[in-house]
Protein backbone atom coordinates (compact mmCIF):
# COMPACT_ATOMS: atom_id res chain seq x y z
CA UNK A 1 0.00 0.00 0.00
CA UNK A 2 1.64 3.39 -1.13
CA UNK A 3 0.70 6.12 1.76
CA UNK A 4 0.98 9.83 2.18
CA UNK A 5 3.19 10.59 4.12
CA UNK A 6 3.11 13.89 6.60
CA UNK A 7 6.51 15.03 6.99
CA UNK A 8 6.25 17.63 10.40
CA UNK A 9 8.69 19.87 10.16
CA UNK A 10 9.08 21.76 13.88
CA UNK A 11 9.88 25.29 14.47
CA UNK A 12 11.59 24.30 18.08
CA UNK A 13 13.84 21.97 16.59
CA UNK A 14 15.48 22.31 19.25
CA UNK A 15 12.90 20.81 21.51
CA UNK A 16 12.29 18.05 19.34
CA UNK A 17 11.03 14.74 21.89
CA UNK A 18 14.34 12.44 20.22
CA UNK A 19 13.50 9.77 22.64
CA UNK A 20 12.87 7.01 20.07
CA UNK A 21 9.82 5.73 22.31
CA UNK A 22 6.22 5.07 21.63
CA UNK A 23 6.76 4.06 18.37
CA UNK A 24 3.43 2.34 18.84
CA UNK A 25 0.47 3.48 21.25
CA UNK A 26 1.35 3.03 24.63
CA UNK A 27 -0.48 0.16 26.34
CA UNK A 28 -0.97 -0.34 30.72
CA UNK A 29 -3.06 0.94 33.40
CA UNK A 30 -3.72 4.09 34.74
CA UNK A 31 -5.33 4.88 38.41
CA UNK A 32 -7.33 8.28 37.79
CA UNK A 33 -11.25 7.13 36.47
CA UNK A 34 -11.55 4.48 38.53
CA UNK A 35 -10.03 5.61 42.03
CA UNK A 36 -9.71 9.07 41.30
CA UNK A 37 -8.00 10.84 44.78
CA UNK A 38 -9.03 8.33 47.42
CA UNK A 39 -6.54 8.73 50.11
CA UNK A 40 -8.53 7.43 52.84
CA UNK A 41 -6.29 4.25 53.28
CA UNK A 42 -7.66 3.91 56.95
CA UNK A 43 -10.81 2.88 55.88
CA UNK A 44 -10.47 2.04 52.35
CA UNK A 45 -6.89 0.45 52.21
CA UNK A 46 -7.79 -1.54 48.79
CA UNK A 47 -8.83 1.12 46.92
CA UNK A 48 -6.68 4.63 47.99
CA UNK A 49 -4.06 6.02 46.09
CA UNK A 50 -1.10 4.35 47.93
CA UNK A 51 1.74 1.88 46.99
CA UNK A 52 -0.30 -1.16 47.51
CA UNK A 53 -3.11 -0.24 44.64
CA UNK A 54 0.06 0.24 42.29
CA UNK A 55 1.74 -3.25 43.79
CA UNK A 56 -1.50 -4.82 43.48
CA UNK A 57 -1.91 -3.48 39.91
CA UNK A 58 1.34 -4.54 38.87
CA UNK A 59 1.37 -8.36 39.90
CA UNK A 60 -1.67 -8.87 38.34
CA UNK A 61 -0.85 -7.62 34.81
CA UNK A 62 2.71 -9.43 35.27
CA UNK A 63 0.57 -12.61 36.10
CA UNK A 64 -2.89 -12.63 34.18
CA UNK A 65 -1.25 -12.27 30.47
CA UNK A 66 -1.54 -8.31 30.24
CA UNK A 67 1.98 -7.87 30.48
CA UNK A 68 2.38 -10.38 27.40
CA UNK A 69 0.24 -8.40 25.28
CA UNK A 70 1.49 -5.29 25.93
CA UNK A 71 0.03 -3.86 29.01
CA UNK A 72 3.35 -2.37 30.06
CA UNK A 73 2.92 0.57 32.21
CA UNK A 74 1.18 0.94 35.45
CA UNK A 75 1.26 4.78 35.29
CA UNK A 76 0.32 6.81 38.77
CA UNK A 77 -1.77 10.29 38.56
CA UNK A 78 -2.68 12.54 40.59
CA UNK A 79 -2.93 12.74 44.35
CA UNK A 80 0.70 10.94 45.01
CA UNK A 81 2.89 13.44 46.53
CA UNK A 82 3.36 14.87 49.83
CA UNK A 83 1.69 18.18 50.22
CA UNK A 84 5.05 20.23 50.28
CA UNK A 85 8.84 19.45 48.47
CA UNK A 86 11.36 18.47 50.82
CA UNK A 87 14.40 20.52 52.39
CA UNK A 88 15.63 20.71 48.92
CA UNK A 89 12.85 21.63 47.00
CA UNK A 90 12.54 18.11 45.44
CA UNK A 91 9.18 16.46 44.92
CA UNK A 92 8.44 13.67 47.45
CA UNK A 93 5.97 10.91 47.56
CA UNK A 94 3.29 11.09 50.71
CA UNK A 95 5.04 8.75 53.36
CA UNK A 96 2.31 7.35 54.59
CA UNK A 97 1.02 5.94 51.35
CA UNK A 98 4.11 5.34 49.71
CA UNK A 99 6.40 4.35 52.69
CA UNK A 100 9.16 2.77 50.08
CA UNK A 101 9.11 5.80 47.95
CA UNK A 102 8.57 6.08 44.24
CA UNK A 103 12.25 4.90 43.17
CA UNK A 104 11.23 1.36 45.20
CA UNK A 105 7.97 1.15 43.37
CA UNK A 106 9.50 1.72 39.86
CA UNK A 107 12.09 -1.58 40.48
CA UNK A 108 9.10 -3.53 41.70
CA UNK A 109 7.91 -2.47 38.21
CA UNK A 110 10.92 -3.51 36.69
CA UNK A 111 11.63 -6.51 38.06
CA UNK A 112 8.44 -7.68 36.80
CA UNK A 113 9.24 -6.64 33.16
CA UNK A 114 7.19 -3.45 33.48
CA UNK A 115 7.08 0.76 33.78
CA UNK A 116 6.24 3.65 35.55
CA UNK A 117 4.49 6.65 35.03
CA UNK A 118 4.25 9.65 37.10
CA UNK A 119 2.01 12.78 37.30
CA UNK A 120 2.91 16.41 37.25
CA UNK A 121 1.52 19.51 36.87
CA UNK A 122 2.70 22.73 35.20
CA UNK A 123 0.96 25.25 37.57
CA UNK A 124 1.19 26.50 40.85
CA UNK A 125 -0.41 23.14 42.53
CA UNK A 126 -2.07 20.04 40.50
CA UNK A 127 -5.42 19.55 39.28
CA UNK A 128 -5.91 17.93 43.02
CA UNK A 129 -4.26 20.62 45.13
CA UNK A 130 -0.55 19.03 45.62
CA UNK A 131 2.73 20.97 44.87
CA UNK A 132 2.99 21.32 41.07
CA UNK A 133 5.69 21.65 38.79
CA UNK A 134 5.80 25.43 37.11
CA UNK A 135 8.50 26.99 35.24
CA UNK A 136 11.29 26.96 37.72
CA UNK A 137 10.70 23.41 38.67
CA UNK A 138 10.84 21.76 35.41
CA UNK A 139 14.64 20.82 35.05
CA UNK A 140 14.75 19.83 38.84
CA UNK A 141 11.50 17.53 38.59
CA UNK A 142 13.00 16.04 35.49
CA UNK A 143 15.69 15.01 36.99
CA UNK A 144 13.85 14.02 39.93
CA UNK A 145 11.81 11.22 37.88
CA UNK A 146 14.75 10.28 35.95
CA UNK A 147 16.88 9.77 39.15
CA UNK A 148 13.70 7.23 40.09
CA UNK A 149 13.35 5.39 37.12
CA UNK A 150 10.36 6.94 36.05
CA UNK A 151 9.25 5.97 32.52
CA UNK A 152 6.64 8.12 31.71
CA UNK A 153 5.75 11.25 32.75
CA UNK A 154 1.74 13.05 32.55
CA UNK A 155 2.14 17.04 32.34
CA UNK A 156 -1.16 18.57 32.93
CA UNK A 157 -1.88 22.00 33.03
CA UNK A 158 -4.19 23.35 35.72
CA UNK A 159 -3.41 26.40 37.50
CA UNK A 160 -1.45 27.48 34.39
CA UNK A 161 -2.33 29.70 32.23
CA UNK A 162 -1.81 29.58 28.43
CA UNK A 163 1.69 31.96 28.65
CA UNK A 164 3.14 29.35 31.00
CA UNK A 165 1.93 26.07 28.70
CA UNK A 166 3.66 27.60 25.80
CA UNK A 167 6.92 28.03 27.45
CA UNK A 168 6.52 24.86 30.18
CA UNK A 169 5.53 22.15 27.51
CA UNK A 170 8.50 22.34 24.99
CA UNK A 171 10.60 23.29 28.31
CA UNK A 172 9.77 19.85 30.17
CA UNK A 173 10.64 17.88 26.95
CA UNK A 174 14.07 19.60 26.83
CA UNK A 175 14.32 18.95 30.20
CA UNK A 176 13.55 15.41 30.18
CA UNK A 177 15.78 15.09 27.15
CA UNK A 178 18.41 16.50 29.17
CA UNK A 179 18.58 13.71 31.94
CA UNK A 180 19.68 10.84 30.14
CA UNK A 181 17.12 8.61 30.83
CA UNK A 182 14.13 7.65 28.27
CA UNK A 183 10.97 8.88 29.41
CA UNK A 184 7.89 8.75 27.48
CA UNK A 185 6.12 12.57 27.68
CA UNK A 186 2.34 12.51 27.95
CA UNK A 187 1.12 16.52 27.30
CA UNK A 188 -2.44 18.14 28.25
CA UNK A 189 -1.64 21.00 26.47
CA UNK A 190 -4.37 20.91 23.71
CA UNK A 191 -6.99 20.07 26.23
CA UNK A 192 -6.31 23.41 27.83
CA UNK A 193 -6.39 25.25 24.52
CA UNK A 194 -9.55 23.96 23.08
CA UNK A 195 -8.02 21.29 21.03
CA UNK A 196 -8.13 22.55 18.02
CA UNK A 197 -5.65 25.15 15.45
CA UNK A 198 -5.20 28.02 15.29
CA UNK A 199 -4.69 27.40 19.20
CA UNK A 200 -3.09 24.42 18.79
CA UNK A 201 -0.27 23.63 17.05
CA UNK A 202 -0.01 19.96 16.17
CA UNK A 203 3.01 20.18 14.16
CA UNK A 204 4.67 21.49 17.14
CA UNK A 205 3.15 18.77 19.67
CA UNK A 206 4.43 16.47 17.45
CA UNK A 207 8.11 17.07 18.08
CA UNK A 208 7.93 17.60 21.85
CA UNK A 209 5.25 15.40 23.38
CA UNK A 210 4.66 11.36 22.38
CA UNK A 211 1.10 11.89 23.49
CA UNK A 212 -1.22 14.21 24.56
CA UNK A 213 -4.72 14.82 26.21
CA UNK A 214 -7.02 16.90 23.16
CA UNK A 215 -9.95 16.89 25.07
CA UNK A 216 -12.03 16.44 28.57
CA UNK A 217 -11.38 13.92 30.83
CA UNK A 218 -13.63 10.38 30.27
CA UNK A 219 -16.06 9.72 32.69
CA UNK A 220 -17.54 6.10 33.41
CA UNK A 221 -20.87 6.56 31.02
CA UNK A 222 -21.53 5.44 27.64
CA UNK A 223 -22.51 9.28 26.75
CA UNK A 224 -18.79 9.96 27.95
CA UNK A 225 -17.72 7.63 25.70
CA UNK A 226 -19.70 8.84 22.50
CA UNK A 227 -19.03 12.34 23.06
CA UNK A 228 -15.46 11.53 22.90
CA UNK A 229 -15.43 9.64 19.91
CA UNK A 230 -17.77 11.95 18.14
CA UNK A 231 -15.25 15.16 18.90
CA UNK A 232 -12.49 12.67 17.38
CA UNK A 233 -13.85 11.93 14.47
CA UNK A 234 -15.94 14.93 13.75
CA UNK A 235 -12.41 16.76 13.70
CA UNK A 236 -10.71 14.21 11.79
CA UNK A 237 -9.13 15.86 9.37
CA UNK A 238 -7.04 17.91 12.06
CA UNK A 239 -6.43 14.62 14.09
CA UNK A 240 -5.49 11.85 11.56
CA UNK A 241 -2.06 13.76 10.18
CA UNK A 242 -1.55 14.65 13.92
CA UNK A 243 -0.85 11.31 14.96
CA UNK A 244 2.33 8.56 13.87
CA UNK A 245 4.98 6.49 15.76
CA UNK A 246 5.82 8.39 18.67
CA UNK A 247 3.22 11.22 18.80
CA UNK A 248 -0.08 10.17 19.09
CA UNK A 249 -4.07 11.62 19.99
CA UNK A 250 -4.88 10.01 22.99
CA UNK A 251 -8.79 10.20 23.45
CA UNK A 252 -8.06 9.00 27.95
CA UNK A 253 -9.11 5.86 29.27
CA UNK A 254 -10.53 2.47 28.53
CA UNK A 255 -13.51 2.15 31.00
CA UNK A 256 -14.22 -1.44 30.69
CA UNK A 257 -14.43 -3.40 33.12
CA UNK A 258 -15.81 -0.55 35.40
CA UNK A 259 -19.41 0.17 36.02
CA UNK A 260 -21.11 2.16 33.00
CA UNK A 261 -20.69 0.57 29.74
CA UNK A 262 -22.67 -2.44 28.34
CA UNK A 263 -20.90 -5.47 26.93
CA UNK A 264 -22.06 -4.20 23.62
CA UNK A 265 -20.46 -1.11 24.08
CA UNK A 266 -17.52 -1.99 25.62
CA UNK A 267 -16.53 -3.93 22.75
CA UNK A 268 -17.45 -0.43 20.47
CA UNK A 269 -15.08 1.33 22.77
CA UNK A 270 -12.22 -1.19 22.53
CA UNK A 271 -12.63 -1.20 18.68
CA UNK A 272 -13.26 2.58 18.13
CA UNK A 273 -10.01 2.99 20.07
CA UNK A 274 -8.43 0.47 18.10
CA UNK A 275 -9.52 2.26 15.19
CA UNK A 276 -7.89 5.94 16.46
CA UNK A 277 -4.49 4.18 16.82
CA UNK A 278 -5.39 5.90 20.92
CA UNK A 279 -2.92 4.71 23.11
CA UNK A 280 -4.96 1.42 25.45
CA UNK A 281 -4.76 2.73 28.89
CA UNK A 282 -7.28 0.67 31.20
CA UNK A 283 -8.63 2.06 34.31
CA UNK A 284 -10.30 -0.58 36.01
CA UNK A 285 -9.73 -3.02 38.95
CA UNK A 286 -7.58 -5.86 37.45
CA UNK A 287 -8.41 -7.39 40.81
CA UNK A 288 -11.78 -8.19 40.30
CA UNK A 289 -12.72 -7.49 36.41
CA UNK A 290 -15.26 -9.59 34.72
CA UNK A 291 -14.25 -12.28 32.38
CA UNK A 292 -16.35 -10.64 29.35
CA UNK A 293 -14.37 -7.05 30.00
CA UNK A 294 -10.93 -9.19 30.45
CA UNK A 295 -11.42 -11.23 26.83
CA UNK A 296 -12.30 -7.79 24.90
CA UNK A 297 -9.15 -5.95 26.37
CA UNK A 298 -7.40 -9.21 25.83
CA UNK A 299 -8.57 -9.53 22.28
CA UNK A 300 -5.28 -10.01 20.67
CA UNK A 301 -6.36 -9.20 16.96
CA UNK A 302 -8.03 -5.71 18.26
CA UNK A 303 -4.35 -5.02 19.79
CA UNK A 304 -2.43 -6.30 16.90
CA UNK A 305 -4.71 -3.55 14.68
CA UNK A 306 -3.97 -0.54 17.51
CA UNK A 307 -0.34 -1.62 17.59
CA UNK A 308 -0.12 -1.68 13.71
CA UNK A 309 3.37 -0.36 12.63
CA UNK A 310 2.69 1.73 10.11
CA UNK A 311 0.66 3.78 12.78
CA UNK A 312 -1.95 5.72 10.41
CA UNK A 313 -4.94 7.04 12.78
CA UNK A 314 -8.30 5.59 10.90
CA UNK A 315 -11.24 7.74 10.39
CA UNK A 316 -14.94 7.82 10.06
CA UNK A 317 -15.72 7.14 6.23
CA UNK A 318 -19.65 6.64 6.21
CA UNK A 319 -22.40 7.94 8.48
CA UNK A 320 -25.77 7.27 7.78
CA UNK A 321 -29.15 8.55 8.51
CA UNK A 322 -30.08 4.75 9.53
CA UNK A 323 -27.88 5.38 12.89
CA UNK A 324 -24.90 3.19 11.56
CA UNK A 325 -21.56 4.37 11.13
CA UNK A 326 -18.68 3.27 9.04
CA UNK A 327 -14.90 3.87 10.19
CA UNK A 328 -11.64 2.61 8.45
CA UNK A 329 -8.18 2.17 9.36
CA UNK A 330 -5.25 0.99 7.03
CA UNK A 331 -2.71 -1.55 8.32
CA UNK A 332 0.48 -2.77 7.51
CA UNK A 333 0.73 -5.11 4.26
CA UNK A 334 -2.17 -4.01 2.32
CA UNK A 335 -4.44 -5.17 5.48
CA UNK A 336 -6.98 -2.58 6.83
CA UNK A 337 -9.61 -2.38 9.95
CA UNK A 338 -13.07 -1.88 9.45
CA UNK A 339 -15.55 -1.03 12.13
CA UNK A 340 -19.33 -0.83 11.58
CA UNK A 341 -20.99 1.19 14.34
CA UNK A 342 -24.25 1.61 15.86
CA UNK A 343 -25.87 4.75 17.22
CA UNK A 344 -29.37 3.08 17.83
CA UNK A 345 -31.26 2.27 20.73
CA UNK A 346 -33.42 -0.17 19.95
CA UNK A 347 -32.74 -3.36 18.15
CA UNK A 348 -29.58 -5.07 16.00
CA UNK A 349 -29.83 -2.99 12.63
CA UNK A 350 -29.31 -4.60 9.50
CA UNK A 351 -26.73 -3.07 7.57
CA UNK A 352 -26.11 -3.92 3.40
CA UNK A 353 -22.88 -2.42 1.62
CA UNK A 354 -20.60 -3.63 -0.66
CA UNK A 355 -16.35 -3.01 0.09
CA UNK A 356 -16.42 -1.34 -3.28
CA UNK A 357 -18.64 1.24 -1.97
CA UNK A 358 -16.07 1.51 1.12
CA UNK A 359 -13.63 2.34 -1.40
CA UNK A 360 -11.92 -1.01 -2.05
CA UNK A 361 -10.05 -1.97 -5.19
CA UNK A 362 -11.64 -5.00 -7.19
CA UNK A 363 -10.46 -8.35 -5.97
CA UNK A 364 -11.66 -10.92 -3.06
CA UNK A 365 -10.71 -10.31 0.16
CA UNK A 366 -10.18 -12.20 3.37
CA UNK A 367 -12.50 -11.17 6.50
CA UNK A 368 -11.63 -11.93 10.28
CA UNK A 369 -14.32 -11.39 12.06
CA UNK A 370 -12.71 -9.73 15.30
CA UNK A 371 -14.98 -10.82 17.97
CA UNK A 372 -16.14 -14.22 16.60
CA UNK A 373 -13.02 -15.06 14.84
CA UNK A 374 -14.98 -16.31 12.10
CA UNK A 375 -13.57 -15.90 8.57
CA UNK A 376 -14.59 -15.45 5.42
CA UNK A 377 -14.09 -14.27 1.32
CA UNK A 378 -15.66 -11.63 0.35
CA UNK A 379 -15.36 -9.76 -3.45
CA UNK A 380 -15.58 -6.30 -3.69
CA UNK A 381 -19.02 -6.15 -5.52
CA UNK A 382 -20.34 -8.93 -3.41
CA UNK A 383 -23.35 -7.24 -1.43
CA UNK A 384 -23.16 -8.37 2.21
CA UNK A 385 -25.35 -7.24 5.23
CA UNK A 386 -24.27 -6.93 8.86
CA UNK A 387 -26.12 -7.20 11.49
CA UNK A 388 -24.90 -4.46 14.61
CA UNK A 389 -26.39 -4.48 17.96
CA UNK A 390 -27.64 -1.10 19.72
CA UNK A 391 -24.72 0.96 20.52
CA UNK A 392 -22.57 -1.94 19.65
CA UNK A 393 -20.16 -2.95 16.73
CA UNK A 394 -19.07 -5.36 13.96
CA UNK A 395 -15.53 -4.94 13.92
CA UNK A 396 -13.35 -6.92 10.54
CA UNK A 397 -9.67 -7.37 10.04
CA UNK A 398 -9.57 -7.44 6.25
CA UNK A 399 -6.48 -9.06 4.32
CA UNK A 400 -6.48 -6.78 0.99
CA UNK A 401 -5.31 -8.66 -2.43
CA UNK A 402 -4.43 -5.17 -3.85
CA UNK A 403 -4.18 -1.95 -2.79
CA UNK A 404 -6.78 -0.06 -0.86
CA UNK A 405 -7.65 3.11 -2.17
CA UNK A 406 -7.09 6.21 -0.27
CA UNK A 407 -9.48 7.89 -1.45
CA UNK A 408 -11.38 8.92 2.21
CA UNK A 409 -7.86 9.92 3.73
CA UNK A 410 -6.20 11.80 0.66
CA UNK A 411 -6.47 13.36 -1.77
CA UNK A 412 -3.39 15.95 -3.40
CA UNK A 413 -2.06 14.96 -0.28
CA UNK A 414 -4.59 16.60 1.92
CA UNK A 415 -7.51 14.25 4.23
CA UNK A 416 -10.52 14.45 3.21
CA UNK A 417 -13.69 14.51 5.01
CA UNK A 418 -16.07 11.22 5.62
CA UNK A 419 -18.72 9.96 3.28
CA UNK A 420 -22.08 10.87 4.18
CA UNK A 421 -24.92 8.55 2.27
CA UNK A 422 -28.11 8.67 2.33
CA UNK A 423 -30.42 5.94 3.39
CA UNK A 424 -30.15 3.76 0.10
CA UNK A 425 -29.22 0.20 1.16
CA UNK A 426 -30.83 -1.80 -0.85
CA UNK A 427 -31.94 -4.15 2.23
CA UNK A 428 -35.84 -3.43 2.83
CA UNK A 429 -35.35 -2.05 6.99
CA UNK A 430 -36.17 -4.93 8.95
CA UNK A 431 -34.61 -5.66 12.13
CA UNK A 432 -33.69 -9.11 13.37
Amino acid sequence: MRLAVFVLASALSAFALDNGLMKTPPMGWLAWERFRCDIDCENDPKNCISENLFIDMADRLSEDGWRELGYVYVNIDDCWSSMKRDKDGRLQADPKRFPGGIHKLARYMHDRGLKLGIYGDMGTHTCGGYPGTPLDKIELDAQTFADWEVDMFKYDGCYSNATEQEKGYPLMAKALNATGRPIGYSCSWPAYQGGLPPKVNYTQLGEICNLWRNYGDIQDSWDSVLNIADWFFENQDVLVPAAGPGRWNDPDMLIIGDFGLSMDQSRAQMALWAIMAAPLFMSNDLRTISSGARAILQNKMIISINQDALGIQGRRIVKEKSGIEVFLRPLSNNASALVFFSRRHDMPYRYQTTLSKLNYTTGRYKIIDVYTDKATELKDSTSFVVSVNPTGVVMWYVSAPADLSLHYFYRGGKPLGSAYHDDDNAVPRVFL
